[in-house]
């Protein structure tokens, strides 16, 4: 993650707000949350590319900046960043805007692998861009 960086980068897939029920004792947002709403920003992208069903294969180095508080807005930025065969591969941001401001600030950004799966299950081919 670049430090300096000031804008997100992709498209905005996901927004949605941190409430007391995602944090600690602290008022700071369990990351696993922040990671949750990243790979559903993540399948809801890569299915819409993919044409149907996806699913998580990986998820590649993932630190955490700058905390998410209750009240924030987490923003769910993603980019298509390569299309295999039967994968997808998106650069996944997460910022946070922070509450009743138009302050964004990232907190932490990570590659996801999605695979495309048939109705069996098994893996298959990412149709071509149409």
């Amino acid at each position: 993650m670049s430090e300096s960086q000031t804008v997100p980068q992709g498209d905005l897939t996901l927004r949605t707000q941190a409430m007391p029920c995602d944090a600690n004792a602290a008022g700071d947002i369990f990351g696993g949350w922040v990671m949750a709403q990243m790979d559903l920003a993540s399948g809801l992208r890569a299915a819409e590319r993919a044409r149907g069903r996806v699913v998580t294969a990986a998820v590649k180095e993932m630190s955490f900046e700058k905390p998410v508080k209750i009240g924030d807005t987490l923003c769910v930025y993603t980019r298509i960043e390569k299309v295999g065969r039967t994968s997808i591969t998106l650069k996944v941001e997460a910022w946070a805007q922070r509450y009743l401001s138009h302050e964004m600030e990232m907190v932490t950004s990570a590659d996801f692998v999605m695979v495309a799966l048939d109705a069996t299950g098994r893996p298959t081919p990412v149709p071509p861009e149409s």
